[in-house]
């Protein structure tokens, strides 16, 4: 099992990087990408090619127009900013719901949303793997809703206490379980 997810790790790192060769716009890359892995799916000797595809969040940064261009394959996008009352509030970039690869969808293109930003506003790219972490008394799932109040509470920290805060509640909440996933956390300040 370990040797077939280093090889579509592989893949899907070669479809990117082959996609971001010639193209700058996430939505574009995602499709791309997406073009490029099935494809290389098509060669694996089965009638149709394999299915399986990989979750992902594009973002660029266009610091001339305070605009952010994301494009998102099952993970959202989150960004944190202060509101004209002082308050924190979080904004939620809803993904597209498919993955990247061969899916019923695959005929359908991802869509790149475009959102202004703002100085001090805080964008988070994630992975699945700590919402979904079990732990906890209950040995529960983490869940997105908590993971979203984490990370709303400590935005205005530094991101350096900031990881240091997620590192130290993952740990208290996986316990004695397993990590069931990778876990990817990035965040930056604007």
């Amino acid at each position: 099992m370990e040797f077939r997810v280093r090889l579509w790790s592989l893949l899907n790192i070669t479809s990117l990087e082959k996609a971001v060769e010639h193209i700058n716009e996430p939505g574009a890359i995602l499709n791309h990408t997406r073009k490029t892995i099935i494809d290389r799916l098509k060669k694996d000797g089965s009638e149709y090619g394999g299915k399986d595809g990989m979750d992902a969040s594009l973002i660029a940064f266009d610091f001339e127009h305070n605009q952010l261009h994301i494009a998102a394959a099952n993970n959202p996008v989150w960004i944190v900013r202060k509101n004209d009352n002082g308050m924190t509030e979080l904004i939620e970039v809803k993904p597209d719901k498919m993955p990247v690869g061969k899916h019923d969808k695959d005929s359908t293109p991802f869509n790149q949303q475009t959102i202004d930003i703002q100085k001090g506003d805080v964008i988070y790219a994630i992975t699945d793997g700590y919402p979904d972490q079990f732990g906890g008394e209950k040995g529960k799932k983490f869940m997105s809703k908590n993971l979203k109040e984490l990370l709303q509470t400590n935005a205005h920290l530094p991101m350096e206490e900031q990881k240091v805060v997620l590192d130290s509640t993952f740990k208290n909440w996986v316990g004695y379980l397993e990590q069931v996933d990778d876990v990817t956390i990035i965040g930056v300040r604007v």
